[in-house]
């Protein structure tokens, strides 16, 4: 019998490998939390557990040249991920929306995708231990119909649900059409991240 893996779906899993800026970065995303009043109002008007400037800032690499100094890092690895998923392109993948999340203890994030983008990923700025880990979903969920569970000692590739648990420098990326969500926050301390889209 031939078994083949069909419509894979890729996910790629990266260090930073620049401590001083992680430490830089960490800085920003802390000072911004503390200026962006509309970021602040947003998170406390939707529910935030924390601060996000995802509804409130559309400009952190023009505005701060640390989040520029991320940029030209997240540039490469994008790229390398693009053409490991066989992306037929006429042109490079151009970022398109960078954000900074601050999630207190507590705090989650529900399933979701990233609509009109083509790459998304986040980047672990500062990770306490209980933060949540990355959740993401089988995209052929919804079709499974009478589709029995998987066993609990089936491999990754064959799980409904894989968990992806960051570290501080860890970058994730993911095709931005790959629904998923943010566990519950169980540890102390804030959990920083800076997200992000390619288009």
């Amino acid at each position: 019998m031939t078994i083949k893996t069909l419509f894979a779906t890729r996910f790629s899993q990266m260090q930073l490998d620049d401590a001083a800026l992680l430490a830089e970065l960490a800085d920003a995303c802390r000072d911004l939390a503390e200026q962006d009043r509309a970021g602040q109002r947003w998170s406390k008007d939707h529910g935030y557990r924390g601060y996000t400037s995802y509804a409130s800032l559309d400009d952190l690499p023009d505005r701060d040249p640390r989040f520029g100094d991320l940029v030209r890092h997240l540039n490469r690895h994008v790229a390398r991920f693009a053409d490991a998923c066989a992306f037929d392109l006429s042109r490079k993948l151009k970022l398109d929306s960078l954000w900074v999340n601050i999630l207190k203890p507590g705090g989650t994030h529900s399933g979701h995708i990233h609509p009109h983008s083509v790459v998304s990923g986040t980047i672990y700025v500062d990770v306490p231990r209980g933060a949540g880990a990355l959740k993401l979903e089988d995209p052929r969920l919804p079709m499974l119909m009478a589709a029995p569970p998987r066993r609990a000692d089936a491999p990754e590739d064959l799980q409904t649900f894989v968990y992806a648990q960051p570290e501080p420098g860890s970058i994730f990326l993911w095709e931005s059409w790959l629904r998923h969500e943010v566990t519950p926050h169980t540890g102390k301390g804030e959990r920083i991240s800076v997200s992000f889209n390619y288009r």
